[in-house]
C-alpha cells in the first residue's frame, strides 16, 4: 500500500508492503545513487522485500528526493539529503507502523545512507544490511572522479552533466568530500551484514572491508564474481545471506 512521506515540502513516494505473518519487524530498504525503489520482478530491492515478508518481516521502500516517482530536482540531491529523507521514512514507520523493531538494508549510496541513520539512531535499528555500500563515493570525490566524470576537487563546478542525462550537483560533491562516514556508522553496535561483490567495478570491495573492521558485530561477505548490481548467478546469494541474517 501507499506509504508517502513528506520531507521539507517534498513528497517521497513509498510502499508498504506487511508480510502475511507478520513477526513485528518493518525493514526499510534503500536503493543506490540514480536508482529507485523497484518497479519491476528484477529489480534486487523488489526481490529482497518479496523474500523478508516471506519470513514475517513488513518492508517499506521508498525513492530518494529527484529518484523514481518522488518530488525533487536530482541536481539538488546529496547525501545528507538522502539522510533527512530516510530519517524522515524512518520517523513514519515509527509513528504510524509502531513495529516491535525496525531493521535497514541498503544497497549502494543507500548503503551510505542506511549505515549512518543507524549511527545516528542506534537505539532505533536492530539489524543492519549493507550490500555494496559506496562508502567510496568520499575518496572518488576528494579525487575528482565520480562515476565517470572528471572535475578539478578544488574548483568544483555548481553543475555536472552525467552520460545518463541527468545533473549532478557540486554541493553533492562538495559535501561528499567532508562527509564522516565511517565515524559516523561505528556509532551502531548491534549486528551488521556486510555483502559485497569481489568484481565490483563501481565500488572497490575495500569500502566493505572498512566498514567490517569500524563495527563491533559484524560479518563479511565477498562474493566470487560479483558486480556492483549484485545480479546474475550473485543475486540468489545475496537473497539467501540477508533473509538468514534478519531471520536469526
Amino acid at each position: 500500500m501507499e506509504f508517502n512521506v513528506t520531507r521539507d515540502g517534498l513528497t517521497l513516494a513509498g510502499i508498504y508492503e506487511p508480510a502475511p505473518q507478520p513477526n513485528g519487524t518493518v525493514a526499510i530498504l534503500m536503493h543506490g545513487f540514480t536508482s529507485d525503489r523497484g518497479y519491476t520482478p528484477t529489480a534486487l530491492l523488489v526481490q529482497l522485500a518479496q523474500r523478508l515478508r516471506a519470513i514475517g518481516v513488513s518492508t517499506v521502500r521508498f525513492d530518494f528526493n529527484g529518484l523514481g516517482h518522488s518530488d525533487g530536482d536530482f541536481a539538488n540531491m546529496t547525501v545528507l539529503n538522502e539522510i533527512a529523507d530516510a530519517q524522515a521514512v524512518l520517523t513514519a514507520v515509527q509513528t504510524r507502523l509502531k513495529p516491535q523493531r525496525i531493521d535497514l538494508l541498503g544497497h549502494s549510496q543507500g548503503g551510505v545512507v542506511a549505515s549512518m541513520l543507524a549511527g545516528y539512531y542506534p537505539d532505533v535499528i536492530h539489524k543492519l544490511v549493507l550490500m555494496a555500500p559506496a562508502a567510496t563515493l568520499k575518496d572518488d570525490a576528494i579525487a575528482g572522479r565520480t562515476r565517470g566524470l572528471v572535475y578539478d576537487p578544488h574548483h568544483i563546478p555548481a553543475q555536472q552533466p552525467m552520460d545518463n542525462g541527468e545533473t549532478l550537483g557540486g554541493f553533492y560533491l562538495r559535501t561528499a568530500q567532508l562527509l564522516p562516514i565511517y565515524e559516523t556508522a561505528q556509532a551502531f553496535a548491534g549486528p551488521v551484514c556486510l555483502i559485497h561483490g569481489d568484481a565490483d567495478q563501481i565500488v572497490a570491495h575495500r569500502a566493505s572491508e572498512r566498514y567490517d573492521a569500524v563495527y563491533q558485530d559484524s560479518t563479511l561477505h565477498l562474493i566470487p564474481g560479483a558486480s556492483h548490481r549484485l545480479d546474475g548467478d550473485a543475486r540468489e546469494t545475496v537473497l539467501q545471506l540477508a533473509t538468514d541474517f534478519i531471520q536469526d
